[in-house]
């Protein structure tokens, strides 16, 4: 059985290019355009795991995690930041995140951490 990811970012581009790297080693995808859209989908998904924007509309990244982990204090959350933003990062590490990725990203770096991410214990 594959695990279900969803990629929650409000950029298009971004989803395809996360959805493509993680779809051909066989994950299932599920997609969002913002973090309200990814806390509905949450509940009905119940996805293996969550990669995360930071900066989304309507609602953020941190405030997004803070919300799936309230409904789920097991869930695994990824993130995924432009570079700068370091204090949001370990804003979201404290909040719960299991790991960060930085964009631009190498497809390989995508599937090791999403890997590992799914083969540790979720916090």
């Amino acid at each position: 059985m594959s695990s279900t990811i969803l990629v929650v970012d409000d950029a298009a581009f971004m989803r395809m290019m996360i959805r493509d790297i993680l779809s051909k080693e066989g994950y299932r995808i599920e997609e969002a355009v913002n973090g309200r859209d990814a806390v509905d989908k949450y509940g009905s998904v119940a996805p293996d795991l969550v990669t995360l924007d930071i900066t989304m509309p309507v609602m953020n990244g941190i405030d997004t995690l803070k919300a799936i982990r309230a409904m789920n204090p097991e869930a695994r959350v990824l993130m995924v930041s432009a570079m700068g933003q370091q204090q949001m990062i370990v804003e979201a590490l404290e909040s719960g995140a299991m790991d960060f990725l930085v964009k631009p990203f190498q497809p390989t770096k995508v599937l090791e951490t999403v890997k590992k991410c799914l083969a540790a214990d979720a916090r």
